[in-house]
């Protein structure tokens, strides 16, 4: 499998390079984005996604290994084929992906060509919890902030102190769900309060 490449542009397409790589001329497909940003010479490296068909092989770069991680997530949702998923990263993005896979917001994938309704469900349904950007991070910190907080108010602490002490506990465990969010804050509260009485 080629997992990247690097060599020299010699040729640039609407959605495709190719590259020379000692000599050798591999088609690389991309986002139209990526593509008007390249120049004829200029040295360059891709992550790649190497398919390979019964008839056929496959390259498809892109700047960033978060894109090709959201690319490879896209292509394993059943229906999304690899232009449709490469339609998907040039259109919307990887943090427009995120925030409809975050929010369930099947709408943002209107403007995708090759996605219809039906599929555009079945890929918010399908990466919810997988999809693990560092923008699908920000958003579902955001909404799990405000969900504890609002829990922790609700047991009487003060809103400013309670949102300064919860957006620590996200930054200190990326990775937990609301339970384990709410149960560290809890702890970070109910030692603050035992600092403050021994003072």
């Amino acid at each position: 499998m080629i997992a990247s490449i690097s060599g020299t542009v010699k040729r640039i397409g609407l959605s495709d390079v190719v590259i020379d790589v000692a000599g050798i001329g591999y088609l690389v497909s991309l986002t139209t984005k990526t593509a008007l940003e390249l120049k004829l010479g200029q040295a360059i490296t891709l992550h790649t996604a190497h398919i390979i068909r019964e008839d056929s092989q496959s390259l498809f770069g892109f700047d960033s290994e978060e894109e090709l991680m959201a690319f490879n997530l896209l292509c394993s949702v059943s229906g999304v084929g690899p232009k449709s998923a490469l339609s998907v990263i040039g259109t919307i993005g990887v943090e427009g992906l995120s925030r409809a896979v975050a929010t369930a917001d099947d709408g943002l994938f209107k403007t995708v060509s090759g996605i219809g309704p039906k599929t555009a469900k079945l890929i918010v349904l399908s990466l919810t919890g997988k999809l693990v950007t560092g923008a699908y991070s920000a958003a579902s910190s955001t909404s799990q902030v405000a969900n504890v907080t609002s829990a922790l108010v609700g047991l009487g602490y003060q809103d400013k102190v309670v949102r300064k002490t919860v957006e620590d506990a996200a930054k200190a465990l990326p990775d937990s769900t609301d339970q384990e969010l709410l149960r560290f804050a809890l702890s970070q509260l109910s030692n603050a309060k035992k600092i403050g009485k021994d003072d």
